[in-house]
């Protein structure tokens, strides 16, 4: 066993090892290129004889192993970028495992990434404004949003590998590429935003905190929006300069933006570092950072030098810098300011450390309004309400207009960052479980520093230093640096730093992430932005990313930048979380993550916070960025690339429609929800081309009831030898479903016969419930015709089948007529010839069509026939009330149709139909069917014989009485329920049709029966005067003795109808009739469709109509 096992592996990864390579295309059993000794020998000594002929599709499970176990995935881009820098490095690294573990793979990555610019700038400000107990909720709801969602997002990343795209590759593999390129889109836009936040936060730092000196646009001795408009285009300015410089090294060399990587996580680490030994520092030595108030207004800084009104120097008084600020003069006798006049200076320390109990001072908030002067809490001031502020430029001023859910959109960024581990999962030593373990240790250390941040602030900072956000009232100083220890300046550097790290990742990231999104094709769009340098770089990209960039760099404000990046991110994270708890509701078989610890509930809570703090952030960024999402979702739909990556929304649509067959099968439809559920059946030619394309042209134009549409076509043959035609007939009719915009399935079955293929299609279309209930079919062409007899029979059998399953039926006749979809009737009718109630088919029908363009501008007609004994006038009421509460809009006709004699033409016609049958029949019997039919004619001339006496020639005599007479044993059923009392049904055909009869098709004496007498030559006039002349022309034509009455009564009715028809309707658009029921025996066949053909004589487009059995119309709502 153990040398079998060896000569299998030693076997593995030879020239003839399949592996993970592309398998050939043909089939081992087909046209296989291998010979059977050739196989013999390369498999030999393996143990796989019995497995032999699969090989080339099945290979060996160790080659399978082995290839797998050279399976590299390296990041996106980077790949290339070796590739083009040293080819056989790169090949040595494509098989080398990857190095980096949890640590520097992982948790450092996500640290960098989540501690960043808002932490420096913007958290001490948020605990003044929203107190710890505010911002400590804030903090919380936003850590516990991101470690939600990493519990979703390791759940996603450990079940299986996740290549270049990070969060982008999870969302779309789990949610589909409509989802998936969405919210890829919003991930992109955010993390290109973030770039800008960043650009903003560096030059905020650089302007205010290390050269002021440097502004362009001077701030000195400018107030309110003239200030604030200096420093926006300072930051714009300053801001575009930073970014081309970015732009530039992250074209240049990325790698440079990698070595220095934990150069800036060193800068983010020792500032945190120096906060906190700051923090100790001042439960027994506190900084001190002395802060000027007047009253409780609190001073800009910058304003004085000493923080008093006068001093005493020598013996005399001597006034400051601040008494000349509110004074008109350096002397004591000077007017000042009323407020400076009656309110008092005092001193106050900004940091009176953690053990001064200035906790309870900042636990609540304190929300300002634009413009607002910072005042001191407990401290008295005078004030005259009605006097007006004078002097506000020095007094230090709120910049914005602040409140909880601006604090929301302003902190979120500074919680994103946790994609930054599965982003590199392809550089880990081991993603499944790295993944889980850094990302969530990250998530925890970060959202410790930030909660015990929000407290310490509190606790040893004072108020008025915390709300005071660029630091004016403590020497221009950054507010956090003030807290630090050994210096401010330890602070100011490190964030400077880390916010210019935390740029270049951003516009290193972003473009990689859209050239990954471009290069699977979902958006047609962004293709070229798939496109890059020849090491990969993703060049067009990096300028799309560097545009979109900007755009954040001319807002200017860091404040109004952070809640449109933090729209897009959570909107990512809420993808995220549905990702997760839609493949754990579903239990997808492949849903197997090595992550345990997660849960759908934990999903679902992540996405309802996400959603709750994008409405908190800002609710009309939140439907923007909705709009935005739901805009590239459709263009995906509609434009975008079909990529079936069994993802969950696919899953999430079987479930559904399982659900909905389930429900369906509790019962039929209730007829308001009845729709017609139409089986197409097509017919194909022998290149497998449809035959007939307008017949989806009418079904398109039928499809107003939105119902289910299968279009069904059959091969004749055997599945093995005729698998290939049935997929290029399938390919032809999903191509002409396509073009006629008919939105259903194709089925297209192989069987020996058609007759056999056509009843598989009507028996077993559909699935379940959603099952059809209407069947379309074109009437046979050429039926008369001895070639194509066997359509003829096929089409009856379908008559039949449709009858028996009690399925609606439509026939069109002479299909080549109806309009295609890009005609349009301008003006005229829609007839409907109502004879016998069928459950509302025929008033249901022309209502759907009119919905369509191409029918909109037709009218509707309703024609009835009434009987002698009939009340025409109030069967005219009744019929007019009845479309009254279908809500209907139609014409009503009642029709007299008067009983008259059999014309000697009818006869005729009778006769050449029953002698065209018979000669049929004769074509087409073996010798033992010959023989039984000879014996049945010869019964039925008896029968005949039995049957002749003049009162069979009366045309008045009803179908009962008939059946009650001596010959009721002869009559057939079928012959009863054709003639369906009086109101037989017609059928339209056109004289130019090629359904026609033409007289090459006949027989020579079909021939001589058709011109056998005058009448015949006159059918506009066929009635003779009286009875007596019928027996007188029955004495001269011997043949019509043997001739079945019944069809005579029939052929009459259809003539006499057809001619009524033909008057009112000729000029119709579309005639839709009642279709009479097909013979249940094999006997009346061609008689059938004769009767079909003279019913529909004379006119162009006639759709036959015939109910399932059931109501489809009601007047109740």
């Amino acid at each position: 066993m153990l040398n079998n096992l060896t000569e299998c592996e030693e076997g593995d990864g030879g020239p003839n090892s399949q592996g993970d390579a592309t398998s050939k295309e043909s089939s081992p059993f087909i046209n296989s290129s291998t010979s059977d000794v050739e196989k013999s020998q390369q498999y030999d000594g393996k143990n796989m004889a019995l497995f032999e002929e699969e090989m080339d599709t099945s290979p060996m499970v160790s080659s399978m192993l082995s290839s797998l176990a050279n399976y590299s995935n390296l990041t996106q881009g980077s790949k290339e970028h070796e590739e083009a820098e040293n080819n056989e490095e790169a090949r040595k690294k494509t098989v080398q495992a990857p190095r980096m573990g949890t640590i520097m793979g992982v948790y450092l990555p996500c640290l960098q990434n989540i501690l960043g610019v808002i932490l420096f700038l913007r958290m001490t400000w948020l605990v003044g404004a929203g107190g710890v107990l505010g911002t400590f909720t804030i903090v919380f709801m936003c850590c516990s949003t991101t470690l939600l969602t990493a519990i979703s997002m390791s759940a996603i990343a450990t079940n299986g590998v996740v290549p270049a795209g990070g969060s982008y590759y999870m969302i779309s593999r789990s949610l589909g590429p409509e989802f998936g390129g969405a919210v890829g889109i919003c991930f992109y836009l955010g993390t290109t935003f973030a770039g800008a936040m960043y650009i903003l936060g560096c030059i905020e730092i650089l302007l205010i905190y290390i050269v002021p000196a440097a502004a362009i646009f001077k701030m000195e001795g400018l107030e309110g929006a003239e200030a604030e408009a200096a420093l926006l285009n300072n930051m714009r300015v300053y801001g575009t300069i930073v970014l081309s410089f970015m732009a530039l090294v992250v074209f240049v060399g990325v790698k440079y933006v990698n070595k220095l990587a934990l150069v800036f996580l060193a800068c983010v680490i020792l500032s945190i570092l120096a906060v906190y030994a700051g923090v100790i520092k001042t439960s027994f030595d506190p900084p001190d950072f002395p802060v000027c108030v007047l009253g409780n207004r609190t001073l800009v800084s910058k304003g004085f030098d000493i923080c008093a009104k006068t001093i005493e120097r020598g013996n005399a008084t001597v006034t400051t810098k601040l008494w000349r600020a509110f004074c008109d003069s350096e002397f004591l006798n000077a007017t000042c300011d009323e407020y400076f006049t009656n309110n008092n200076i005092s001193q106050i320390q900004g940091i009176p450390g953690i053990t001064s109990g200035i906790l309870a001072e900042n636990l609540f908030s304190t929300f300002m309004e634009k413009n607002s002067m910072l005042e001191k809490r407990g401290i008295p001031a005078v004030l005259d309400p009605e006097a007006p502020e004078t002097n506000t430029n020095r007094y230090v001023l709120a910049d914005i207009t602040s409140f909880f859910t601006l604090l929301v959109g302003i902190y979120f960024p500074s919680v994103t960052g946790i994609m930054a581990g599965s982003n590199r999962s392809g550089d880990l030593q081991d993603a499944q479980k790295s993944i889980p373990i850094g990302t969530i240790m990250a998530i925890i250390t970060t959202s410790i520093i930030y909660m015990s941040s929000v407290i310490l602030f509190g606790a040893c900072v004072d108020g008025v230093v915390l709300r005071d956000k660029f630091g004016e009232g403590v020497n221009g100083n950054l507010v956090i640096g003030t807290l630090a220890w050994p210096s401010p300046w330890v602070i100011v550097f490190g964030s400077f730093f880390s916010t210019c790290g935390a740029g270049l990742q951003s516009l290193t990231g972003a473009p990689r992430l859209l050239q990954a999104i471009a290069r699977d094709g979902i958006i047609p769009f962004l293709r070229v932005f798939g496109h890059g340098k020849a090491n990969g770089e993703p060049t067009w990209a990096l300028l799309l990313t560097a545009c979109i960039c900007e755009i954040g760099i001319l807002i200017a404000s860091l404040d109004a930048v952070a809640p449109i990046l933090s729209m897009f991110f959570l909107m990512c994270y809420m993808f995220v979380n549905l990702a997760c708890a839609l493949q754990t509701l579903l239990r997808t078989p492949n849903w197997r993550p090595r992550f345990k610890f997660y849960h759908w509930a934990l999903s679902l809570l992540g996405m309802s916070l996400c959603l709750t703090l994008m409405f908190l952030c800002s609710w009309y960024y939140a439907i923007v960025a909705m709009v935005i999402a739901s805009c590239i979702y459709k263009y995906i739909e509609f434009c975008g690339a079909e990529k079936e990556w069994g993802d969950g929304i696919r899953g999430i649509s079987l479930s559904a429609a399982r659900y909905a067959l389930m429900r369906l099968e509790e019962g039929p439809p209730h007829t308001k929800n009845w729709r017609p559920q139409i089986l197409v059946l097509m017919s194909l030619d022998a290149e497998q081309n449809v035959e007939q394309p307008r017949l989806l042209s009418l079904t398109s134009q039928l499809k107003a009831g939105k119902g289910l549409t299968i279009v069904g076509a059959c091969v004749e043959g055997t599945y093995l030898n005729n698998q290939p035609q049935a997929q290029k007939g399938d390919q032809s009719l999903r191509k002409l479903m396509e073009v006629e915009k008919v939105k259903g399935f194709s089925q297209v079955v192989i069987s020996s016969n058609l007759r056999d293929a056509t009843s598989h299609l009507i028996q077993a279309g559909g699935l379940g419930g959603l099952h059809h209930n209407t069947v379309l079919v074109s009437f046979p062409r050429n039926w008369k015709q001895a070639e194509e007899h066997h359509r003829c029979r096929n089409f009856i059998e379908v008559v039949r089948e449709t009858t028996a399953a009690h399925l609606a039926l439509l026939v069109p006749k002479n299909i080549s007529a109806y309009p295609s979809n890009g005609e349009r009737f301008t003006e005229g009718h829609i007839d409907v010839w109502w004879i016998v109630h069928d459950g509302g088919m025929l008033m249901l029908l022309p209502f759907l069509l009119r919905h369509h363009k191409v029918w909109r501008k037709c009218k509707m007609r309703i024609f009835t026939v009434a009987q002698m004994d009939d009340n025409s006038i109030q069967m005219k009421k009744d019929l007019m009330t009845f479309l009254y509460h279908l809500r209907f809009d139609a014409e009503v006709e009642v029709v007299e149709m008067h009983e008259s004699d059999i014309s000697a033409y009818t006869y005729e016609k009778t006769l050449v139909m029953e002698q065209r049958s018979q000669i049929l029949k004769e074509m087409h019997l073996t010798k033992n069917e010959r023989e039984r039919e000879i014996q049945s004619i010869t019964d039925v001339s008896r029968g005949s014989i039995r049957r002749k006496n003049p009162s069979n020639l009366h045309p008045q005599r009803s179908i009962a009485e008939e059946s009650v007479g001596g010959s009721g044993e002869e009559k057939s059923e079928e012959e009863v329920q054709l003639i369906q009392g009086k109101n037989a049904t017609p059928t339209p055909t056109s004289p130019t049709s090629p359904t026609a009869p033409t007289p090459a098709a006949m027989s020579p004496g079909e021939e001589v029966q058709m011109t056998w007498t005058d009448d015949t030559e006159k059918p506009n006039n066929p009635a003779v005067a009286n009875p007596e002349s019928i027996k007188d022309m029955f004495n001269m034509k011997p043949e019509w003795e043997n001739l079945n009455h019944s069809n005579v009564r029939r052929m009459h009715h259809a003539q006499k109808l057809n001619e009524v028809i033909v008057k009112k309707s000729q000029e119709a658009k579309l005639v839709l009739l009642n279709m009479p029921g097909p013979p249940k025996n094999r006997t009346g066949e061609e008689n059938y469709m004769e009767f079909l053909e003279v019913l529909t004589e004379g006119l162009n487009r006639v759709l036959l109509v015939r109910g399932g059995g059931r109501e489809v119309i009601t007047i109740y709502s």
